[in-house]
């Protein structure tokens, strides 16, 4: 299989059921911001050496696979059970984090994105989630999705912003408080 097709030479694409749509469709949007988190996400995973959230990271980039394909089948599936994010990934995503949290100390100020490089590579792919998030509203608010996808890329925002944090504290650099002038 050659990975160029030129089938969107002339500004188009297929869905997973193969609908011609435009590249500039708000869906294909949403699609390629969820792809390009998951190159972020990518960049974490090539300098990170923890073992247990190396392996949670790893398994949240195949999730976004799923949710990218969700994505694609937009308001084609109308049976809920048929789309691969559910209920099951956000409950998981929140227990990672009340795990997590129990090491950190509780916030009492705004932090600043960054501490270790690793840790703001996470808060960059943080903010990418919240840009996907905020896209996948959008086609939400004219299509039906997956009614899973917006809590699961809500929740991913707050397990990245997390574990950034406990990644900065297991290399043991401090948290820069946000200092209103």
């Amino acid at each position: 299989m050659k990975i160029y097709t030129k089938t969107g030479d002339l500004g188009e694409t297929s869905t997973f059921r193969g609908k011609r749509i435009s590249k500039s469709n708000i869906r294909i949007k949403a699609n390629g911001t969820v792809d390009e988190l998951n190159a972020a996400i990518g960049l974490v995973v090539a300098v990170l050496d923890y073992g247990e959230v190396k392996e949670q990271i790893i398994r949240i980039q195949n999730e976004l696979f799923d949710a990218g394909a969700d994505i694609s089948l937009g308001a084609e599936v109308l049976d809920i059970s048929k789309y691969k994010i559910q209920k099951t990934h956000i409950d998981r995503l929140e227990k990672e984090i009340d795990e997590m949290e129990k090491e950190l100390s509780p916030l009492k100020n705004f932090i600043l994105p960054g501490g270790s490089e690793l840790g703001a590579f996470v808060h960059l792919a943080r903010a990418i989630c919240r840009r996907a998030e905020r896209e996948l509203v959008a086609v939400h608010q004219v299509e039906k999705t997956n009614p899973f996808l917006i809590s699961f890329l809500n929740r991913l925002s707050d397990w990245l912003f997390v574990t950034a944090r406990y990644i900065n504290k297991l290399k043991g650099i401090p948290e820069s408080k946000y200092i209103s002038k």
